[in-house]
């Protein structure tokens, strides 16, 4: 990953462009340019996608799955501002909504997304486990998935208290999740995802 030295505020990364379609994260002040992946990390976030809006219209819930389309500022502290983009969220379909005239961001002062999943790639595996737990906690965002092909595993994250409490799945185990408690897909099945 390559980061842009110059530090920005909010309201400059929100207004930033470098003439390409490159994404990037805003931490701490900096620009951190979001790779790509392998295909089998993009194969794994289109998997999760459907299968999420397949089980959110099974319940009938206005709620809807966002792959990499909408950012969550964090509270981390300092004079930067932080901004992640992650793999997936789910958020209520009137937030996506009010979303619609403004910036694709998730503010501090308003609901947290309902679930976020960050598919671990090499350059971004201290990051997911670490940074991104503490700050999604602290965000009150109740469900945190880290979709782990390097490791082969998947850490499902569910916040008691105000911290986060990981269940780790590996192999045919069944994931249990809190926001989708009728969902039950092992973790090979998504690891195994080809596109």
């Amino acid at each position: 990953m390559t980061t842009i030295t110059n530090r920005l505020t909010f309201a400059e990364y929100l207004k930033y462009t470098d003439a390409t379609d490159r994404r990037y994260e805003l931490v701490n002040g900096e620009l951190i340019l979001m790779s790509l992946g392998t295909g089998q990390h993009g194969a794994i976030i289109k998997f999760i996608e459907r299968m999420l809006e397949t089980e959110i219209a099974n319940l009938d819930r206005d709620w809807v799955v966002l792959p990499g389309l909408v950012g969550v500022r964090s509270p981390k502290g300092g004079r930067w501002d932080t901004c992640r983009i992650p793999d997936v969220m789910v958020l209520p379909l009137e937030q996506w909504r009010a979303l619609q005239t403004r910036e694709a961001v998730v503010e501090l002062n308003e609901v947290p997304p309902l679930l976020v999943v960050e598919v671990v790639s090499e350059s971004t595996k201290t990051v997911d486990y670490r940074a991104k737990r503490t700050e999604y906690s602290v965000l009150d965002i109740p469900e945190y998935w880290i979709v782990d092909p390097l490791l082969e595993k998947v850490t499902v994250f569910t916040l008691m208290e105000g911290w986060y409490e990981p269940i780790e799945f590996q192999g045919v185990d069944l994931i249990q999740s809190a926001t989708f408690p009728n969902l039950h897909p092992s973790v090979e099945q998504i690891l195994r995802q080809q596109i």
